[in-house]
């Protein structure tokens, strides 16, 4: 199968995420061109795939502008193949039913707004950067891992994304969108 696996990043945890994808399609076997959303060719064409995974990073309620931008543009030919979406977060490691809401409407406004309707929609834990923070952010994210319980002290990066579950959401959405009818391209 060919894929598309394209992602918006700010500070890396995202593209790393991709890249984890891209090397589990390809351990199957599949074609995956892995694309930043920032980086997209003026004559991309998603139909030229079979299916798609785009993923992209919360900050502050929204996702990367060219990510947004990307699925505007091309969410009739999205929404017409199998394609999943993985919001990557922080507070997609936690369990807290606030939590969940809220990064559930924001994929839902993500969605309203671009118009593209994902086959499936995980949220996929980030990671704390906390040596690429300017002093404000840095500041702000020891406070928010300190309210979650984790100690932070010496730590220069502290990564939430459960790696085996992601190898679950990839397998299983390969399986998927290899028994899904195929789209004239």
């Amino acid at each position: 199968m060919r894929f598309l696996v394209l992602y918006g990043t700010t500070e890396g945890q995202t593209r790393k995420i991709a890249d984890f994808v891209t090397t589990k399609l390809k351990d199957r076997g599949d074609i995956v061109a892995m694309i930043d959303a920032a980086d997209v060719p003026w004559d991309m064409r998603p139909q030229d795939y079979d299916a798609a995974i785009l993923a992209g990073s919360l900050h502050a309620g929204v996702y990367q502008t060219p990510l947004i931008h990307f699925a505007r543009k091309h969410h009739e030919a999205l929404n017409n193949m199998p394609t999943a979406f993985l919001s990557v977060s922080l507070s997609a490691g936690r369990k807290d039913a606030e939590d969940l809401r809220g990064m559930t409407a924001c994929a839902d406004r993500f969605q309203k707004d671009s118009g593209w309707k994902p086959s499936e929609v995980h949220h996929v834990a980030g990671a704390f950067r906390f040596a690429e923070y300017d002093f404000f952010k840095h500041w702000m994210m020891k406070v928010i891992a300190w309210e979650r319980g984790m100690k932070t002290a010496g730590v220069v990066e502290l990564e939430l994304t459960d790696w085996d579950a992601l190898r679950h959401i990839v397998g299983s959405f390969h399986e998927r969108a290899a028994a899904a009818p195929k789209h004239a391209a």
